[in-house]
């Protein structure tokens, strides 16, 4: 069983095109770890850049894109069971697994072997929470959170009122049903990865802010727009795509009529800004829970990143 390298950083830190070039060198293979990249037909939105997984014609073989229908609702407890599948397959075939990508809580999730329970859809529940405002269900959620201790939701993903009564909705059945971790079944429970290597790009905070500026208007430019119109056109409801926030969230509320293009370029752009600076708290967090992040510097050549993990990476 080869070594688990993971590569973790803020958005657009580049984290993609050196997972693939560092596999295409070490014959390894790339399970993503990006909660929306997942579904199927969001490709620019969610900034899955396949042309990236080809380097010097080679194609990198990558896991959990495209894997879910747009409009669905893919969870944390689906992403563990399939992230061990993929590195099982990955195995099988003595490859080195890499897992890359932005969302912490999945990260942390497979790296420690979270234990968790696959939490029912409540409907009387978002009855009840229906019309309440994003303030006003983080603060139910906080004070959820004190009953229950908090379970494992990730709190960056908590950026439209979809997604705050979805993590309402678990905090709601871990506490009604008395549910700890560790009373959890054990087909609920997977291992901790053993000795990962995990690589953190460091990027500095106006590099971060110039780069999510410039490919955020890249994107738009290259149809962005057009991609959400096309969901919507397909007949997913709004609401199932604003749940999916950031430029699901905002382009579609543009497309509703809510705010004019400016608004939207502007409210987009400052929701990204927060949400890398998010994705950092729980990097942070995630070493002060234990996991051990060796930070390389953004601004090194990809030679040179490359060159210090895989030195790195043998010393076992």
């Amino acid at each position: 069983m080869k070594r688990l390298i993971t590569i973790l950083g803020p958005t657009a830190c580049g984290k993609t095109a050196l997972a693939a070039s560092l596999a295409a060198t070490l014959e390894g293979e790339i399970i993503s770890a990006d909660s929306r990249q997942v579904y199927r037909k969001m490709n620019i939105g969610t900034g899955k850049d396949l042309c990236e997984y080809v380097v010097d014609g080679k194609e990198i073989p990558y896991h959990l894109i495209d894997i879910a229908e747009p409009g669905s609702k893919y969870n944390l407890f689906q992403y563990q069971r399939d992230f061990y599948e993929s590195l099982e397959s990955i195995n099988k075939k003595d490859k080195i697994p890499i897992l890359c990508g932005g969302s912490g809580l999945y990260i942390e999730a497979v790296l420690k072997g979270y234990h968790l329970a696959p939490v029912p859809e409540n409907k009387s529940l978002r009855r009840k929470y229906e019309g309440k405002s994003l303030s006003e269900l983080t603060r139910i959620l906080a004070d959820l959170k004190k009953k229950t201790g908090g379970s494992m939701h990730n709190r960056t993903d908590v950026d439209s009122t979809q997604r705050a009564i979805r993590a309402i909705e678990i905090e709601t059945y871990y506490w009604e049903n008395n549910i700890d971790k560790k009373d959890i079944p054990d087909y609920c429970a997977y291992s901790k990865v053993e000795n990962p290597l995990i690589i953190g790009i460091h990027i500095d905070r106006e590099e971060r802010r110039k780069r999510i500026s410039v490919r955020l208007q890249k994107r738009l430019s290259e149809g962005m727009i057009d991609e959400i119109k096309g969901l919507l056109n397909t007949g997913i409801p709004p609401e199932d795509l604003i749940y999916y926030g950031l430029e699901y969230k905002y382009i579609t509320e543009y497309l509703m009529g809510k705010t004019t293009y400016d608004e939207m370029s502007s409210l987009l752009e400052i929701a990204i800004h927060q949400f890398a600076k998010r994705q950092m708290t729980w990097f942070r967090g995630m070493e002060r829970r234990g996991l051990h992040v060796r930070w390389i510097d953004y601004m090194l050549p990809m030679e040179n990143k490359k060159e210090e993990i895989i030195k790195l990476y043998q010393q076992v």
